[in-house]
């Protein structure tokens, strides 16, 4: 089994300036020193041609100032993949932090040994100084792990109005990585770009990133979910600290969620109804049975819909000659995806959070208390998180 010895930290950075030194003082504190640190500064071209007050023209000069910035850096190996300077900005279709996230770790599985960790992060996250250092020690005392799926805790700002949108989106994920750590998922975890971390080995195994505009955390964690192991660590030392702030540079994820108001928050990140997530652990259990002969499984009528067949399993048998090979085939057919996509389509109704015995509004609750909820779910992924060990 291969030792780790070395991390490649992947930044993502468009219009960063005011949370690199943050980030970078956080990577000074690390108590293990062996990493480097690859940043690709990127905007599309286009943006050049903006007014100077629009958003966009600020980003480049943001971008711009970062490279001075990161130019001067001499206490750490950095390396800059410039993506954003005129004559090298984004063109095309070629954009976005799906593109940035992958070229970055596309470059280091091709210079890194094949004993490299990559760990990704977002220029506005903070972590503890034995961040790093926790993570490599996964990584050895776990050798046949692919990806982990670290905590994240967003904590608060000075403004209400994002506290409260942030919060609301927050309780949403943890009550569906709840659920599906509930019914014992093969795709329970949260796949947030700054709380991720896999070594080069199944990186390149997989195939790497799918370059999205939004997304392209889940996809690769489900892809590491399909051909090894993902595992949720549960400590203190390894969680990250994200900020929630507004943002309208990808089109879905915690920035553009919290930008939405609450009301269109609550209607798009519902909490799912419990019964529907049994659905899909009753349709797991059957997966044994159907190796033998078709029968209807609770998702039976919406995979028919969705997969344009009325064929679910046969193509499998024929494939899989073996019990095990078949219900591993069946549940990277019915995956994360195709999960949220059965989720969204039930009928049930949705859940409120409850709390005291009464639900929770999120409209008119108080900060303090709707903190308070989040922190209760925070604690019981905790434990979840921990029971799996």
């Amino acid at each position: 089994m291969p030792f780790f010895d070395h991390i490649s930290v992947a930044l993502p950075v468009l219009a960063e300036y005011d949370n690199l030194p943050s980030l970078l003082e956080c990577l000074r504190r690390q108590t293990f020193r062996n990493f480097s640190l690859y940043v690709c500064v990127n905007q599309p071209q286009e943006w050049w041609q903006m007014p100077v007050s629009d958003w966009r023209r600020q980003a480049c000069d943001d971008n711009r100032r970062t490279l001075c910035y990161l130019s001067a850096v001499n206490d750490m190996s950095v390396t800059v993949i410039d993506c954003s300077s005129l004559s090298v900005a984004w063109v095309g279709k070629r954009r976005g932090v799906g593109w940035a996230r992958k070229v970055l770790a596309d470059s280091i599985v091709q210079s890194a040994s094949s004993n490299e960790v990559i760990v990704s992060l977002d220029a506005d996250t903070s972590f503890g100084d034995s961040y790093l250092e926790s993570v490599l020690n996964m990584f050895n005392a776990h050798p046949r792990c692919s990806a982990l799926a670290v905590p994240y805790y967003h904590p608060l700002s000075s403004n209400a109005d994002i506290d409260r949108a942030m919060l609301r989106y927050e309780c949403y994920m943890r009550h569906y990585l709840l659920h599906l750590l509930r019914i014992a998922s093969p795709y329970a975890f949260t796949a947030l770009g700054s709380a991720m971390a896999f070594t080069g080995e199944a990186y390149k195994r997989v195939g790497g990133y799918t370059p999205l505009q939004g997304g392209e955390d889940f996809y690769l964690m489900q892809k590491f979910a399909k051909t090894g192991v993902v595992m949720l660590p549960y400590t203190d030392e390894l969680c990250v600290y994200p900020s929630g702030r507004v943002s309208q540079r990808v089109p879905f994820g915690t920035g553009p969620a919290i930008a939405l108001p609450l009301t269109e928050i609550e209607e798009r990140y519902p909490f799912y109804a419990a019964r529907s997530f049994d659905d899909v652990r009753a349709t797991y259990t059957l997966f044994p049975v159907l190796y033998a002969a078709d029968i209807e499984t609770p998702m039976s009528a919406f995979l028919r819909q969705q997969l344009a067949t009325d064929d679910l399993w046969q193509s499998l048998r024929k494939n899989f000659k073996r019990q095990d090979l078949f219900v591993r085939a069946c549940a990277e057919r019915v995956d994360g995806l195709r999960i949220l996509q059965y989720l969204k389509s039930r009928p049930h109704p949705d859940e409120s959070l409850i709390a005291d015995g009464h639900a929770i509004d999120f409209a008119a609750g108080a900060i303090p208390n709707l903190n308070a909820v989040r922190n209760s779910l925070f604690s019981q992924e905790m434990e979840a998180r921990q029971a799996l060990w």
